[in-house]
């Protein structure tokens, strides 16, 4: 079982502050000369890259960056839609922004790009309008995927039950759909994270390994974001041990890949650095154990 990290684990880095939430920690980094060093220092095996945090249409800096990913041996995937991507489904021009930056997943030598159609900000909209505009976008976005050989993969983004999901994947009915499994994400949706990964499973070719956790006092499951925030895997309620046995059954040939967003106390008080190394610590264990059985049951 592979880990990685999605490079929006340091979104502050890259410049963006939750206003209200998060204090600017005062870094700003590079995806190429920063991110893509740090990833290597923690000797992962793949690495999502989140286009809003790099020149995605500069050609000569995505081959650079596309080199350094080479050179260092890592996967990728790559990013589209944060924070509402194709607004539930309504926004035309969100949908030819999409299309536009399919063919910059080859310029780093990406086959696959996580993509979003709604967010929480539409979660208490009506979703069968939003779902049914989202198959009607996306049956046009595979098309220019498969131009392209590139697999679309849709997040469950606070705005998408993992059946909803499946609905919009089956929908669509094109293998370029498949699914970002992002386990935190269903927990703030009020689902069993290990159950939403058993449905998604079979589409599942990349993760958002997200652990989190409840407010001490106040606020309602409601505030889906608020009242959920994030924690370093292993420190919430995340079964991920449960989930990677899920995934393992389903064949997953991706990676356990660590997001992290708006992060709880104590942890808010660390570094990026910090919470994303014992993250990473906490899912090589979790990958070296269900490898071991995996290789134990083979020799017998």
């Amino acid at each position: 079982m592979r880990v990685g990290i999605d490079s929006y684990s340091f979104h502050r880095y890259f410049g963006e502050i939750y206003p209200g939430l998060q204090k600017d920690p005062g870094t700003r980094w590079d995806m190429k000369d920063d991110f893509v060093d740090f990833a290597v220092s923690l000797d992962v095996d793949e690495v999502a890259l989140e286009t809003l945090f790099y020149p995605a249409t500069d050609d000569e800096y995505c081959a650079a960056l596309k080199d350094r990913l080479d050179e260092a041996g890592l996967d990728r995937v790559i990013g589209w839609g944060h924070p509402d991507g194709l607004h539930g489904g309504r926004d035309e021009d969100a949908l030819a922004d999409l299309i536009r930056h399919i063919p910059r997943a080859t310029a780093v030598g990406a086959k696959i790009m996580r993509i979003v159609a709604s967010s929480m900000v539409y979660v208490d909209e009506p979703h069968g309008p939003q779902i049914e505009n989202s198959i009607r976008m996306l049956k046009q976005a595979v098309k220019v995927a498969d131009d392209h050989d590139v697999t679309l993969a849709i997040e469950n983004h606070i705005d998408f039950t993992s059946t909803e999901i499946l609905e919009i994947i089956e929908g669509v009915g094109s293998e370029r759909l498949r699914v970002n499994l992002d386990t935190g994400n269903a927990l703030r949706m009020h689902e069993d994270p290990v159950e939403a990964a058993r449905r998604l499973a079979p589409y599942t070719v990349a993760t958002h390994t997200k652990d989190i956790i409840t407010r001490k006092k106040g606020g309602s499951p409601s505030d889906r974001f608020v009242w959920w925030p994030a924690c370093p895997a292993g420190q919430g309620l995340v079964d991920f041990e449960g989930i990677a046995r899920v995934l393992q059954d389903a064949n997953f040939q991706g990676s356990l890949a660590v997001e992290l967003d708006l992060m709880a106390e104590p942890w808010e008080a660390r570094t990026e650095e910090e919470n994303v190394a014992e993250s990473i610590a906490y899912l090589k264990q979790i990958g070296q154990k269900i490898d071991a059985e995996a290789a134990s049951v083979v020799s017998h």
